[in-house]
C-alpha cells in the first residue's frame, strides 16, 4: 500500500473513519457559544485512555505531576516467517522507555530501542481538557530519535545530524460515551537521513485511533496513520495497529498487532516494513508500570 494506491477496504475504512471522527468534532452545539456561556465551576471528564499509547500511537493521557511510568515494549519478528523463526521469536525487539510528570499536563520522557539502536527523548503536554465548555482533549508531543547503528563505514559522508529524526503531533481525542473514545492526530515527521534516496526527507501524516471497552478491564483498541508524503515506489507502509488493553492493579497490558517493528514515531510512521495484505505482521506487548 502506497499514498495514493489503496485498497477499496482499507479506502472505506478511511471513509468511514474520518466520517466518525468529523461528526464527533463538529457534531454538538457550536464551540463559540458555549465558550460565551457563564461557567460557575470548570469540570472534566474522566482521562479518555488508560494508557499514553492507544497501540503505537499517543494517546491524549499526560503523566500526573510526580508521577514516573515504565514501559517495556516487545515487538517480534514478523509472523510470515514463522518456520524459520519460530514466529518471530527469534527477532525480537525491544523498547524500555521512562517518562516522567514533570507538572500536572506536563511530561518528559527519555528510552533505548534495539531497533537501529536508537535513543529518543519526548516532551508531552496538555493543551486543553474536555469539560462543561470544550468538546476535546488537546494534547501535544514531541519527539527527537538518535539513531546511533548507523555508522561511517556504510555513509562515509555521515554527519551527526544524519542521525536524528523527529516527530511533532498535535492529538484530538473525544470520548463519546462510557465505552467509545476515538482521536485523531496530524503529524509531522522529519527525518535528516531517508532509507529511500527518492522519499521526502519532510513528510506529513494523519493517524486515527480508537479505543473500545469490552468490559470493566479490558478494551479493543485500535490505530492507522496514513503519511501523505508517501513516495508510490517505497517498500514500506502505512501503519495499522489492533490489540486488547488488560488492566490490573497498577499495571496495564497491550498486547498489540502491527505492521511495523519499531515503536517509535519516527520509525513506525516512515518505515512500517509489514503489510497486512500479505501477512507479513508483527505480534507484540506493551508493559506499562506506574510508580
Amino acid at each position: 500500500m502506497v499514498s495514493l494506491k489503496i485498497s477499496p477496504m482499507k479506502k472505506i475504512i478511511l471513509v468511514l473513519t474520518f466520517t466518525s471522527v468529523l461528526n464527533v468534532l463538529y457534531g454538538q452545539d457550536d464551540l463559540l457559544q458555549l465558550l460565551e456561556e457563564e461557567t460557575v465551576e470548570e469540570t472534566f471528564e474522566t482521562p479518555a485512555f488508560k494508557a499514553m499509547k492507544i497501540g503505537n500511537l499517543q494517546s491524549t493521557k499526560v503523566a500526573m505531576k510526580g508521577e514516573l511510568y515504565m514501559y517495556v515494549s516487545h515487538r517480534f519478528g514478523t509472523l510470515k516467517n514463522a518456520d524459520s523463526t519460530f514466529f518471530g521469536l527469534d527477532n525480537a525487539n525491544t523498547k524500555i522507555q521512562m517518562v516522567y510528570g514533570l507538572m500536572n499536563g506536563l511530561q518528559i520522557g527519555m528510552s533505548r530501542e534495539s531497533l537501529r539502536r536508537t535513543f529518543a527523548g519526548s516532551v508531552k503536554f496538555s493543551l486543553k481538557r474536555r469539560g462543561k465548555a470544550f468538546p476535546v482533549n488537546l494534547t501535544a508531543y514531541s519527539t527527537v530519535n538518535l539513531n546511533t547503528e548507523l555508522s561511517k563505514e556504510r555513509y562515509p559522508g555521515l554527519r551527526y545530524s544524519d542521525r536524528l529524526s523527529y516527530t511533532t503531533q498535535l492529538l484530538i481525542s473525544r470520548k463519546l460515551n462510557h465505552d467509545l473514545t476515538l482521536q485523531v492526530a496530524p503529524t509531522f515527521v522529519r527525518q535528516n537521513l531517508v532509507f529511500e534516496s527518492f522519499q521526502d526527507h519532510e513528510q506529513f501524516a494523519l493517524g486515527f485511533g480508537g479505543r473500545q471497552k469490552l468490559n470493566q478491564r479490558i478494551s479493543l483498541n485500535l490505530d492507522y496513520v496514513y503519511n501523505f508524503s508517501r513516495a508510490d515506489r517505497s517498500i514500506y507502509h502505512n501503519p495499522l495497529t489492533i490489540g486488547l488493553n488488560i488492566e490490573t492493579g497498577g499495571h496495564v497490558f497491550q498486547l498489540l498487532f502491527s505492521n511495523a517493528q519499531s515503536t517509535n514515531e519516527p520509525g513506525f510512521i516512515s518505515n512500517a516494513e509489514g503489510d497486512w495484505g500479505e501477512g507479513d505482521i508483527f505480534f507484540g506487548f506493551n508493559i506499562v508500570r506506574v510508580f
